[in-house]
Order: structure tokens, then sequence, then C-alpha cells
């Protein structure tokens, strides 16, 4: 398998925690140094894993935690193959809205299925693969639901999980440890966070501040 020469970064955290808007400002940093980075969300990215988003998150409430773990990999495996692994190899900056870190807090803390097997599936879609940089946006649920609130945003089948599922995701992304990993304040504003994460990425890879 070819090396991976890019470099891999995944922001994680909560419903509402400002993954979305800190892609963004990185996406349009690097834009302006010159790099145009590739963007990817999970679920989603390609015909197959945004057909097993739809699923997910808009089909019926009553689907399985064993039939949402894999409708998960299914759909990031595919992504992986067909997007994340060669934008990687060819050089690319890959900024992930959710990866991995997500089913780790989701189906395992969340749902309460088997951590090893869990990791297993994940293990066997990613192939392996796991970003540079995890930037964690840490936030209370229960914050994270009155911005969405706030927002008039219609929640999803996930969303409408209820309040004590949540917590225990929120639970699950502020305990996370590894290599990697960067916790982050999510409540602080945007424009701090983002030069928080700037800063992150700089410190591992110093070549991008040229």
């Amino acid at each position: 398998m070819p090396a991976v020469r890019g470099i891999f970064v995944a922001f994680e955290g909560v419903e509402g925690a400002g993954k979305s808007s800190q892609v963004a400002l990185l996406a349009a940093r690097l834009r302006q140094r010159g790099s145009e980075p590739v963007l990817v969300r999970e679920p989603g990215g390609t015909p197959l894993a945004e057909e097993a988003r739809r699923l997910l998150l808009h089909g019926a409430d009553d689907v399985g935690p064993e039939v949402e773990l894999f409708l998960l990999q299914v759909a990031r495996a595919d992504l992986v193959r067909r997007v994340i692994r060669p934008a990687l190899e060819s050089g690319r900056l890959v900024i992930a809205d959710r990866y991995e870190l997500s089913s780790r807090a989701y189906q395992i803390a969340g749902r309460g299925l088997p951590e090893l097997e869990v990791r297993s599936a994940i293990a066997l879609a990613t192939g392996g693969l796991l970003p540079d940089l995890y930037v964690v946006l840490d936030l209370p649920a229960q914050a994270g639901r009155e911005r969405q609130a706030a927002q008039r945003k219609a929640p999803d089948r996930m969303e409408r999980a209820d309040a004590e599922f949540h917590r225990r995701v929120a639970d699950a992304f502020r305990t996370a440890a590894g290599p990697g990993i960067v916790h982050l304040d999510g409540g602080a504003p945007a424009e701090s966070v983002h030069a928080a994460v700037w800063s992150a990425l700089l410190s591992r890879f110093p070549a991008l501040a040229g």
C-alpha cells in the first residue's frame, strides 16, 4: 500500500459544538495560503455514503444500534477508499467533519455496543487509517442542543435521542485521549477556537507556516 504523504485533520464533538464552522474557517485559511484542502463529512462524501447518511439520519427512528454501526462503517469504508486515502496519497490535506472517534462516542458510549467489536469494525472500515490531528470541541450536550434550537435546525434521528444518550456521548468526547487528540473549548468564540486549531496544526506541521 502506498505511503500516506498528506495531512489528515478530523473535527469531533457533540451536536452543535461548532465543527462545521471550524472546518470552514480552517479551509479558508489554507486557501488564503495557496492550498486547496479536501473537505469531507461523515457519514457522506460519496454516492453510497450519502445514501447511508440518508438512512441513518432521516430514516426510521427504530433502526437498531447494530444496524446504525454497520451503516456508518459502510459509509466510512467507501469514503476512505474513494476519497480520503487517494487524497492523502497525492499529498493533499484532508479535513473531516467527524471520523472514527464519533463511532467510539456514539456507538460505544451512547448506544452501549461492545467496545472491542466496534473498534474491530472501525479498523476494518478504515484499513487502520487515523487522523494526524483530532480536534475535539468540548461542549456540554445541552449547550449544543440549545445552539441548534436557536438556529431553528430540525433535529435528525441521532439528534432526537434522549438527553442521557447525549450526555454519555459528550462525556466520551470530553475524556477521549490518545495520539493526536487535542481538546478545545467548544463554547469559546469561533475565532478564538480557530486560532487554537491553527496553533495545534502548526505545532505538528510547522512547514504549513511557510
